[in-house]
């Protein structure tokens, strides 16, 4: 099984991937939004198993501001690492923290919420795809 590697803006804290992805996307909401500083978060979902943290666990912080979204990020540099979300069994570990992932977006979710409006073609869902809890309603681009 490939695996790549990514670490946090200072390198305190290394991740280690494994496998491919289970989805890659965009998601759009006002709490991602927030969180990383820009108008859409790039994101890259991951079983629980395949990610593992290779160097300085120790320094991982986290913020838990609704229960199926862990943020944690390096309490050394403030880099944001990865987002736990418990009640879907998935790790959504950041595009740009692992740049070695060839990282080939699918969807964009919470495209209600869209600041920055993206023409490329791909399926822009209301909310979330029903598997994960939300109405799967698609928007026109």
């Amino acid at each position: 099984m490939a695996s790549s590697k990514g670490s946090c803006f200072c390198g305190a804290v290394s991740l280690e991937v494994a496998g491919e992805p289970e989805a890659m996307g965009y998601c759009h909401c006002a709490s991602c939004r927030s969180w990383s500083a820009g108008p859409v978060n790039a994101f890259m979902l991951w079983k629980p198993a395949n990610v593992r943290v290779t160097k300085g666990g120790d320094r991982i912080g986290q913020f838990v501001k609704s229960p199926n979204s862990v943020r944690k990020f390096c309490s050394e540099c403030g880099g944001h690492l990865m987002t736990d979300h418990p009640l879907w069994g998935l790790v959504d570990v950041y595009a740009a923290t692992i740049p070695g992932v060839a990282f080939r977006p699918g969807v964009h979710v919470n495209y209600a919420e869209t600041v920055l409006p993206m023409k490329d073609g791909l399926p822009k869902l209301r909310d979330f795809p029903k598997e994960l809890g939300g109405t799967g309603a698609t928007m026109a681009e």
